[in-house]
């Protein structure tokens, strides 16, 4: 799964990226402002332009902080299931209440602590995994669901009015051609036919062979 780092630190970016990447973690992307990150998420679009699970984002930043670029990443529907770790200094925790108000979901204190950071950062992509899976399993339903739905419209329905010929039981059909009355039925229902013939027509057709 894939971590951006949202840094304006080199030196920090390098320390976030040692420590993921000895724990197993390669697919690390780096932004080194709010405005690198918002052109890598694509903010301004309907799909990220980078493939990215987890955010871990510094709250002092020059030009947007954190906090702000938290709040924009959870405004855009293709990016509010994605995880945000603030990485804050001790001295900025009075941030964090409004960091979390803006949507992120956890934080870790400066200095970075690696076995602090590798557990959260575990917690965090668990959680990813399981949204994405809820998601999959919506998206699943949804395209069942509208299947269904076609099918059930494909379901031929008898209904409404029927003009019908009184004398020979022919049925007029859409295009204004009269038709037998079974093939009608046939063209407009899931029925077949079997053909036999009742008491009273064996008795008219057949006179000499019916019997009372």
């Amino acid at each position: 799964m894939s971590i951006l780092i949202v840094d304006d630190s080199p030196d920090q970016q390098v320390l976030l990226r040692s420590i993921l990447g000895k724990a197993g973690h390669a697919d690390l992307l780096s932004a080194d402002s709010a405005k690198a990150a918002a052109r890598m998420l694509n903010l301004d679009g309907e799909s990220p332009s980078e493939k990215i699970d987890l955010i871990l984002m510094d709250v002092l930043m020059p030009e947007q902080d954190g906090v702000e670029t938290c709040r924009q990443i959870k405004r855009c529907a293709h990016l509010k299931d994605i995880p945000v770790i603030m990485v804050t200094a001790k001295s900025d925790l009075g941030n964090l209440q409004d960091a979390f108000a803006a949507g992120a979901m956890d934080f870790i204190s400066k200095p970075v602590n690696s076995i602090e950071l590798l557990a959260r950062v575990s917690s965090a992509l668990l959680l990813k995994q399981e949204m994405d899976r809820r998601k999959n399993r919506e998206l699943e339903l949804r395209r069942s669901n509208e299947e269904l739905q076609k099918a059930l419209k494909e379901v031929k329905v008898l209904r409404g009015l029927i003009p019908i010929c009184a004398s020979c039981k022919k049925i007029r059909n859409d295009g204004g051609f009269w038709q037998q009355l079974e093939e009608y039925l046939s063209d407009h229902s899931e029925a077949e036919f079997s053909h036999g013939l009742c008491q009273p027509c064996i008795k008219k057709l057949y006179p000499g062979v019916y019997q009372d």
